[in-house]
C-alpha cells in the first residue's frame, strides 16, 4: 500500500560498518583530537604508571575522552562514561571501552596538573599548520565560579558570636554530664555525642578565624606599602610648596573586620563581584592571553584576586613560555582599564611588549570622534619612546591610528573567548577546589577551546584550499 510517509521499523536487520571509524564522518570533530593526540608526547604521564599490576586504560584514550568532554560540554566524569555507551562520538574516541567514571575522575586529578607541556604542544601545531603566528594579543578576565557555595562563607563577627556561644553550650553540657554521673535519670539527649559534635565545629571555626587573621595581615602589609607611598607624595608636594587636598590617606590596619569571611568549603575561592550585578558570587579569577588572529589561548592561569591589577606579571610570564616554546615574540598586549596602572605599563614594556591598556573606561559608540584625534605615528616612533614617563608613552601610543586599531580587537577577539567557554562550551563553575585544582582545570579548559578553534581554523583552511 502506497503512504506518503517512510517505514519506521525499528527491527530492520542490517549491516554496521566493519571498523567503529566509520561510524562518523572524516571531517568530524571526534577524529580530529584524535589526530592531534596522536601527534602529542605524553610520555610524561605514561612514565608515572607503575610497570607491575593489571593493564591500564591506554592515556591517550583518556586524554581524549577529558579533551573532546570539555570542549561538547561533557565535564562530570559520570556523564564521560555513559557517552561512552550512548554517544557515537565518544565511543570512537573510547575504542569501543567503556571505562568507569572512578577511572576517568581519577585520572584527570591526577595528571591535570601535568598538561602545560601538552598546552604548548597543541599551540606548537597550531603554528606548524599555518593557524598561530604570534603578533598582537589580547588579555582578559572572568568570574568563574568556585565548587562552593556562598552561604558556606563564616564572617569574622559570626565566628566570634559562634565561638563564644558553643563554649557556653560546651560548658553547660560538661555540668549536665557531671549530674549525669551523681544523679540517675534518664537523660533526653546522647552528652558525649553532643560535646563531640559542638567541639568538633569549635576547631572548624577556629581554624576558619586563623585564615582571617592571615589574610588580614596580608591586606595589611599591602595597605602599608600604598600609605608609604602615598605619604611621601604628600611629602614631596608640601616641600614643594603645594597645597595637598582631600583628607591625609588612613593608617593601616592588620586587624580583622567584621566583614572579612572564609569559606568553609573552598577556603582558597574568595567572594568576588558578579559581573553587570550587584550580587557577590563564591568564584576564582580566570586569566586568559589570546592571540587576536587566531583567537587561540597562548598563555591561562588563575587567580583569587577581585581585580585584575595584579595579573599582569603572571600572563607576562605566560606569554614568556609561549615565545620561548614557538620561537616567536608578541608585539603588544591590549587589555581593559583593569590592567592599567604605571607599573603594569612598565612590566610590559620591560619584558619588551608594547603595552596598549585603556587608561578609562570608555563609552560606546565614540569610534567617529576618537578617529578625529588620531594621529599616523607608529607604536616605535622616536617622539614616544624617548619620553621618560611610560604613562605618557602609553597615552601617545593609544592616540595612534596603529594602536586604537589593535586596541579595538581586544573586544572582538579575547572576550568572545569567554562568552564562547561560559555559552557553547557551558563551562561556568569549577568541578574541583583549591587553588592548584581550579587552575589545572582552567588549562583543561583552555586546551579543550584551543582545539576546538584549531579545528574550525583547519577546517576553514582546508576548504579555502578545495580540500
Amino acid at each position: 500500500m502506497n503512504s506518503k510517509f517512510y517505514v519506521c521499523n525499528r527491527n530492520t536487520m542490517m549491516i554496521m560498518p566493519p571498523t567503529i571509524s566509520e561510524w562518523l564522518p572524516d571531517n568530524h570533530q571526534a577524529k580530529f583530537v584524535v589526530e592531534i593526540i596522536d601527534e602529542l608526547d605524553v610520555s610524561v604521564i605514561e612514565n608515572k604508571y607503575a610497570r607491575n599490576g593489571g593493564q591500564a586504560y591506554p592515556v591517550r584514550m583518556l586524554l581524549g575522552l577529558l579533551f573532546y568532554g570539555y570542549i561538547t560540554g561533557t565535564y562530570s566524569s559520570r556523564k564521560i562514561e555513559k557517552a561512552t555507551y550512548d554517544s557515537v562520538a565518544f565511543r570512537f574516541i573510547a575504542a569501543n571501552m567503556h571505562p568507569d567514571h572512578d577511572t576517568i575522575a581519577t585520572f584527570r586529578k591526577n595528571f591535570s596538573g601535568m598538561l602545560e607541556g601538552i598546552f604548548l604542544q597543541i599551540l606548537k601545531i597550531a603554528q606548524a599548520a599555518g593557524c598561530l603566528t604570534l603578533g598582537n594579543v589580547s588579555l582578559d578576565g572572568s568570574k568563574i565560579l568556585a565548587n562552593a557555595s556562598k552561604h558556606k562563607a563564616l564572617s569574622w563577627k559570626h565566628a566570634n558570636k559562634l565561638e563564644k556561644l558553643l563554649m557556653e553550650e560546651i560548658v553547660q553540657l560538661m555540668e549536665k554530664a557531671k549530674q549525669a554521673d551523681q544523679e540517675e535519670y534518664k537523660q533526653e539527649f546522647d552528652i558525649p555525642a553532643e560535646l563531640a559534635r559542638r567541639e568538633n565545629r569549635l576547631t572548624e571555626i577556629r581554624r576558619a578565624k586563623k585564615e582571617i587573621e592571615k589574610r588580614a595581615k596580608e591586606r595589611g602589609e599591602r595597605e602599608a606599602q600604598d600609605y608609604k607611598e602615598a605619604m611621601e607624595k604628600r611629602a614631596a608636594k608640601e616641600a614643594a610648596g603645594k597645597k595637598c587636598k582631600g583628607k591625609p590617606p588612613k593608617e593601616p590596619s592588620y586587624e580583622p573586620k567584621d566583614t572579612d569571611q572564609v569559606n568553609l568549603v573552598d577556603e582558597e575561592s574568595r567572594i568576588m563581584p558578579k559581573s553587570g550585578s550587584k550580587d557577590f558570587v563564591q568564584a576564582y579569577n580566570a586569566q586568559v592571553v589570546v592571540d587576536q588572529n587566531s583567537m587561540l589561548i597562548i598563555a591561562n592561569h588563575v587567580t583569587q584576586h577581585t581585580n585584575d591589577k595584579q595579573e599582569v606579571e603572571p600572563a607576562l610570564a605566560g606569554i614568556k613560555i609561549a615565545e620561548n616554546a614557538l620561537q616567536e615574540k608578541c608585539a603588544s598586549m591590549a587589555g581593559d582599564t583593569g590592567y592599567f596602572s604605571k607599573e603594569n605599563i612598565q612590566h610590559c614594556e620591560d619584558a619588551n611588549l608594547i603595552p596598549l591598556i585603556a587608561e578609562n573606561r570608555e563609552k560606546h559608540n565614540t569610534w567617529l570622534k576618537t578617529q578625529e584625534n588620531l594621529s599616523d605615528d607608529t607604536l616605535s616612533d622616536e617622539k614616544i619612546v624617548n619620553d621618560a614617563d611610560p604613562v605618557n608613552r602609553l597615552r601617545k601610543r593609544m592616540r595612534t591610528r596603529e594602536g586604537r586599531k589593535i586596541y579595538a580587537k581586544r573586544k572582538s577577539t579575547v572576550e568572545p573567548v569567554f562568552g564562547s567557554v561560559k555559552h557553547n562550551m557551558g563551562f561556568r563553575g569549577f568541578s574541583r577546589r583549591t587553588l592548584k585544582a581550579a587552575s589545572d582545570e582552567w588549562n583543561l579548559v583552555s586546551i579543550a577551546w584551543n582545539l576546538k578553534r584549531l579545528f574550525a581554523l583547519m577546517s576553514k583552511n582546508c576548504q579555502t584550499a578545495s580540500c
